[in-house]
C-alpha cells in the first residue's frame, strides 16, 4: 500500500472512446472495493466523459498533461493501474515505449515499477485484426499486463454486445498490501 493512502491507491488510465463517457461505474465499483481512485486521460479523452463528475467523485484533479518539477504530486504512487477504456493507438504505442503523453508516460513507468496493470480494451474488430495491434497485445502480456474481455462475449436478448464489463479490468487486480 502507498505510504500516503490508507486504501490502495488505483491509477485509471481514461483513453479517448464512446465507452470513457460510463467511465464513473469504473470509479465507483473501484471504491466499492475499498481502492482510492485516480483518474489519468489522455489529452483527447477529456472531451469524452463528464470530467467535473469525475473529480467530485474522486476528490481529486483529473490529471492529463504533464506538471512542472515544482508542483506538487497530486496522487500517490499507484498500488495498480487500470486502463479502460485502452484505445488501438494507446496500446500500439504502449507497447513500443512511446510516452509523448501522461498517460502513455505513467503506462512506461509503471512497468519498471512492477506495478500491476490491467487493461480493457475498446477496439472494434477491424482495428484489432491490425497486426501491429495483436504484436503489441503479444508484447504486453509479456511484459505481465492482463487483458480482459470488456464484453466476454457476451451478447444481449437482442443481439447486440452486452454492456461494457468496467468491473472485469478490477478482477485482474488485487491491491498491493
Amino acid at each position: 500500500m502507498t505510504e500516503h493512502a490508507e486504501k490502495p491507491f488505483l491509477y485509471v488510465v481514461v483513453c479517448a472512446a464512446g465507452i470513457a463517457q460510463d467511465v464513473d461505474e469504473l470509479i465507483t465499483a473501484a471504491q466499492r472495493r475499498n481502492w482510492e481512485v485516480g483518474v489519468i486521460a489522455t489529452p483527447q479523452a477529456l472531451g469524452f466523459f463528464d470530467t467535473e463528475a469525475v473529480e467530485t467523485r474522486t476528490g481529486r484533479p483529473i490529471r492529463s498533461a504533464w506538471r512542472s518539477p515544482a508542483d506538487p504530486r497530486p496522487f500517490p504512487a499507484p498500488d495498480a493501474v487500470a486502463v479502460a477504456p485502452a484505445t488501438f493507438n494507446t496500446v500500439n504505442k504502449w507497447a513500443t515505449g512511446i510516452a509523448d503523453t501522461l498517460a502513455l508516460g505513467t503506462l512506461c513507468e509503471a512497468y519498471g515499477l512492477g506495478v500491476p496493470i490491467a487493461v480493457l480494451p475498446c477496439v472494434g474488430d477491424a482495428l484489432a485484426a491490425h497486426p501491429a495491434y495483436r504484436a503489441s497485445v503479444e508484447r504486453l502480456r509479456e511484459m505481465g499486463v492482463r487483458f480482459g474481455d470488456p464484453y466476454a462475449g457476451e451478447t444481449q436478448e437482442d443481439g447486440r454486445r452486452a454492456p461494457f464489463g468496467w468491473e472485469r479490468v478490477l478482477d485482474l487486480l488485487t491491491p498491493r498490501t
